[in-house]
């Protein structure tokens, strides 16, 4: 399936992704576990893809070793399978153990004592070389580092559609900058969010940025409607697919299994308990079709941001990714410029974050009668929270509570939900109208995680507070999902007044500019927080306070937005369902 496009002869072929089996998957858990602690394992990996191909090579080539397979040891489901076959299987629920030697027998008696299969089928070797035999005949002998580290590279035809060549093209020895010094992803030096090393190439310093209209606008054509609704402009937004409430699908699985969950599903991450100690883990997955559609490399590294962002707003360290990357055919040119383009904006993100890769899937062919998808990566973020009970979520508690923006608003409308969903633009028209994704500033990025991190380990939000990133539908959409996540439903309200000197008021209310976070305390710790946010580096301002039953959003004087949370709320809300619905029964009368 991830080498074949999607027609009515693919439809026919038997299935070939395995159907996991979770109870099995926790029995080889438990297993592997017990192994380690019984000190018998001097390596292991798990079967992912291309199977016992990549986990034999890999552990070779990072041991500096070889390794000799016997493939007819190899537990199989079915009779007469080739060595190929073997070689490539994706079945589930498998590990590759390196023992030490002499204490092979006692891993297979734990593995047996779990009711699982365990079989030596092989040796490891000081040849530096996989060496495979099947049935008595020897198949491969190939070095290791061949098939990982000195593994030659894909030289496929790579093209930048025409409506972005000139202006996307990478500049020499930057991973992130445009043809003529358009450095919509910056940095500066500072200190990692995450736990890994603190690397970004900063933007050409002889290349001057470009000014709004050079670069391809974000938002000068976007956003000027003069006679725009904005209460209703708001609830539109609402209730698009990419904003509404997910609980139609999250509510259909018991989200409280083994009572580890510390934070409900809706928010910005799912938080786990670790049982058995004060540490948590948060876990999401992010994805923007469109942005990556629009610039693939800024769009890819934006997705990270907002990843590591999501786990930092319930106090949580970014630690590292999972991702999976979704194309349609690598054979048409401009489709492998942008796998390449993401490829790259993921890992400047991931460096400068310090959220390093620690598996993924690439997914090609995602075609339908020649029409393929948006380039869709989708990043998996891993955080870590050190003590649960610090632990933040989105919801304001209490009226009377300040709210404060920490990071700032600039006009990025360009590719935005707002231009999709209130204006009616389609991918093709937002990049004729010159449309450019957000630009995301490394640097501030990690100040503004910093900042409400180290609010969140200090306790400062402790029992009473929330955190809440701005992304799809900008502030407006933050400020309203504030309201819905507290007290329960129909949650509370706020008042809120914003004045953003030059901006237009659309751009103030749903901008999509990154690297800010929505967040409300006690007034009593407005000190604390500030002298926090300020070590961080962060730019920070209040804007308003918790209180009464409607969203009020004032700007630069006027309120434009007046609305009863339990209205928007029971929208948001009831939008997806209801649109999956409409779309079941149109499928049944065809």
């Amino acid at each position: 399936m991830a080498s074949a496009e999607f027609d009515e002869e693919a439809l026919e072929k038997r299935p070939t992704v395995q159907v996991g089996d979770p109870f099995l998957e926790k029995l080889l858990l438990e297993a592997c576990l017990e192994a380690m602690r019984a000190g018998a394992v001097a390596g292991i990996q798990d079967m992912g893809a291309a199977g016992l191909t990549s986990s034999s090579c890999e552990m070779a080539a990072r041991a500096g070793t070889g390794i000799e397979l016997d493939l007819s040891l190899v537990p199989q489901r079915e009779a007469a399978m080739t060595a190929y076959e073997i070689m490539l299987s994706e079945s589930q629920e498998r590990m590759l153990i390196v023992a030490h030697r002499g204490r092979e027998r006692q891993v297979i008696d734990i593995f047996r004592k779990w009711d699982l299969d365990a079989v030596v089928i092989g040796r490891v070797t000081d040849t530096g070389s996989v060496v495979v035999v099947h049935e008595g005949e020897k198949v491969a002998d190939i070095p290791s580092s061949y098939l990982t580290d000195e593994a030659p590279r894909y030289e496929r035809p790579m093209r930048a559609p025409e409506a972005r060549e000139g202006r996307w093209q990478k500049a020499e020895g930057s991973q992130l900058s445009a043809a003529e010094g358009d450095p919509t992803i910056t940095g500066e030096p500072g200190a990692s969010v995450g736990g890994g090393p603190d690397i970004i190439s900063p933007a050409p310093p002889t290349a001057p940025a470009l000014d709004e209209a050079a670069r391809g606008s974000s938002s000068h054509d976007f956003g000027g409607a003069v006679s725009l609704d904005f209460n209703d402009a708001l609830a539109r937004l609402l209730s698009a697919p990419n904003v509404a409430s997910k609980e139609w699908v999250f509510q259909q699985y018991d989200h409280m299994v083994r009572t580890n969950t510390a934070v409900l599903p809706g928010a910005d991450a799912a938080v786990v308990r670790i049982k058995e100690t004060r540490r948590a883990l948060a876990m999401c997955l992010d994805g923007n079709g469109r942005y990556c559609a629009v610039s693939p490399r800024e769009g890819a590294a934006l997705v990270v941001a907002e990843a590591a962002r999501n786990v930092v707003c319930v106090g949580a360290r970014p630690i590292a990714i999972t991702n999976c990357l979704n194309f349609a055919s690598p054979e048409r040119p401009e489709v492998m410029w942008a796998f390449s383009e993401v490829i790259d904006g993921m890992a400047e993100a991931c460096r400068a974050l310090g959220t390093p890769v620690v598996s993924g899937n690439v997914s090609f062919y995602n075609e339908t009668e020649g029409r393929g998808i948006h380039p869709t990566p989708v990043i998996g973020m891993l955080g870590l929270v050190e003590d649960v009970r610090r632990v933040v979520t989105q919801g304001f508690k209490r009226e009377g509570h300040l709210i404060a923006l920490v990071g700032e608003t600039s006009e990025d409308l360009g590719a935005s939900e707002y231009a999709a969903t209130v204006e009616g633009r389609d991918l093709q028209e937002m990049i004729a109208a010159g449309a450019c994704v957000p630009r995301l500033d490394l640097g501030r990025e990690r100040k503004v995680q910093e900042a409400t991190l180290r609010a969140a380990e200090e306790g400062l939000l402790e029992s009473a507070h929330s955190a809440h990133d701005c992304s799809d539908g900008g502030l407006a959409v933050a400020l309203a999902e504030c309201c819905f996540s507290s007290l329960g439903r129909g949650g509370v309200g706020a008042e809120v007044k914003l004045d953003g000197g030059e901006l237009t008021p659309t751009a103030q209310l749903f901008s999509e500019t990154p690297s800010r976070v929505v967040v409300s305390f006690d007034e009593s710790q407005r000190t604390r927080f500030e002298r926090i946010v300020a070590g961080a580096g962060a730019p920070f301002r209040v804007i308003g306070r918790v209180g009464g039953d409607r969203l009020r959003i004032s700007v630069n004087g006027d309120e434009l937005i007046a609305q009863p949370v339990a209205e928007l709320e029971a929208a948001w809300r009831a939008a997806l369902g209801r649109k999956l619905r409409a779309e079941d029964v149109a499928a049944a009368a065809e």
